[in-house]
């Protein structure tokens, strides 16, 4: 389901938003997804994503910015739910040099171990 946004027809993440790739979700709305990280780098490796596509954040506007702040409002439930309690660390990578990998605005939420700083 879209809010207005759209689907990119060969973006990962739209595609499992939409349903069309299978994912181990843990969590939806009619706003996000959070789906477990399929690599995952700790314990707790979630990626939490607006259903509307935004490719990074560079293309946060007034018009969508409220998909991020409820983003970190799941982030939050999900801390909660999964027991991260003793911390956790929510990162998101921007284009190419930063690390981004698939180009829609993803958010990672890492936690069950001590994380360690800096990150590679």
């Amino acid at each position: 389901m879209k809010l207005g946004g759209e689907s990119v027809k060969d973006c990962l993440f739209c595609k499992i938003a939409d349903g069309d790739i299978p994912s181990e979700i843990i969590y939806e709305d009619v706003k996000v997804v959070a789906f477990k990280d399929v690599d995952p780098q700790a314990p707790v490796h979630v990626l939490v994503i607006p259903k509307d596509h935004i490719e990074s954040v560079d293309d946060i506007t007034s018009e969508n910015s409220y998909l991020i702040a409820h983003i970190f409002e799941v982030i939050n439930k999900l801390a909660k739910d999964l027991e991260l309690d003793k911390g956790y660390r929510v990162v998101n990578n921007c284009k190419g040099h930063g690390g981004q990998t698939v180009n829609h605005i993803h958010f990672h939420l890492l936690g069950g171990r001590q994380l360690q700083w800096p990150p590679g």
